[in-house]
């Protein structure tokens, strides 16, 4: 029987995140909304280090507040609707273990979610980083030459958006859209948000819902994870017959240039001359929006940035290339029929 005095649901997606989860459990036990009127599901996605076991800490020290649930499936669009599926309040704040929040982060997304006809709530894209690494990272992310900007990772911006950070919404209104496609293990976000616009609801972005995001920590790490973005965007685009913006399109048209213009240019001396024009321009952008990017300082984090603008565009326009040649594997929940009922 559910709780009538539980407004709000945070529901949290987690797997392997020993590094991080008590930093971002600890920021929720500051939140400034009423402790008494909140739950917080954490969902287990099967971790294999000691996030389990610090999981089971909190829980058992705050037994009416914390609740751990396992995801057999591991994966977020799972974890996410188990999640809610448990969930016993009347708004969802949808969070991440690789994040922090502010105080009143949970009393914003209510406020926003009362006061605006939007579905869906949520603060722009804040990325930060706590290694050398990680803060060249985060600098790529509010770069327009790195990820192509976007009013979500705006930190300035308020208003309609085509997608926010995380998200919150009322529990009714996920479950008539029909929760997360399960078939996206990434872009989920992104699929889900668009379904809502489509059927005639709303996405507000505000800076006053705040948080922090910490990005990747490896170049490796990053490659995989913008791969799997732009492989699932085609997805998206499948999906809902969505034109794709021209900034999906440009990381893939760059990697077919150079997958078809390399080789040809070597035996074709005016197809030579205008492929080094066209990749001389991309290192010249490239150079002079990591030599003036005011976030990072530091001429080896400079280089290192170069470097990781060129691996966002070559693994999001591979993954979004490899998804288009690979379109008919993909399969979508058209009717959102649950995997889990509640």
């Amino acid at each position: 029987m559910n709780d009538v005095s539980i407004l709000v649901s945070v529901v949290m997606p987690i797997r392997n995140e020993e590094k991080y989860i008590v930093n971002c459990i600890e920021t929720l036990m500051k939140q400034d909304y009423p402790k008494k009127n909140l739950e917080i599901i954490l969902v287990d996605g099967c971790s294999t280090d000691k996030t389990k076991e610090i999981l089971n800490e909190y829980q058992n020290k705050h037994p009416n507040l914390i609740k751990v649930i396992e995801n057999p499936n591991k994966t977020v669009q799972y974890a996410l609707n188990i999640g809610i599926l448990a969930a016993q309040g009347v708004y969802i704040v949808r969070l991440d273990a690789h994040s922090e929040y502010a105080n009143d982060y949970i009393s914003k997304c209510v406020h926003y979610l009362e006061t605006t006809d939007a579905t869906n709530v949520g603060g722009p894209t804040i990325v930060k980083g706590k290694t050398e690494l990680q803060k060249v990272i985060a600098s790529s992310y509010h770069s327009t030459f790195g990820m192509g900007g976007g009013n979500h990772h705006n930190e300035q911006y308020e208003g309609y958006s085509e997608t926010v950070f995380l998200g919150a919404y009322r529990k009714e209104s996920i479950l008539r859209f029909g929760l997360y496609d399960e078939n996206f293990p990434r872009n989920e976000d992104d699929e889900l948000n668009y379904r809502i616009k489509k059927n005639g609801g709303k996405v507000f972005v505000t800076p006053q819902i705040k948080s922090v995001y910490f990005p990747r920590n490896s170049l490796k790490a990053l490659f995989k994870q913008h791969f799997e973005y732009g492989y699932w965007k085609v997805a998206v685009i499948k999906k809902h017959n969505k034109p794709a913006r021209i900034t999906h399109l440009v990381p893939g048209a760059f990697v077919v240039f150079n997958i078809v213009g390399l080789p040809l240019s070597l035996m074709f001396n005016p197809i030579a001359v205008f492929y080094c024009m066209v990749m001389l321009l991309y290192f010249l952008l490239n150079g002079y929006y990591s030599a003036t990017n005011k976030h990072i300082s530091g001429l080896f984090n400079k280089i290192t940035l170069f470097l990781v603008h060129i691996i966002l565009h070559v693994s999001y326009g591979t993954g979004f290339v490899y998804g288009l040649l690979n379109m008919r594997r993909f399969k979508f929940n058209y009717s959102h029929s649950l995997s889990m009922k509640p």
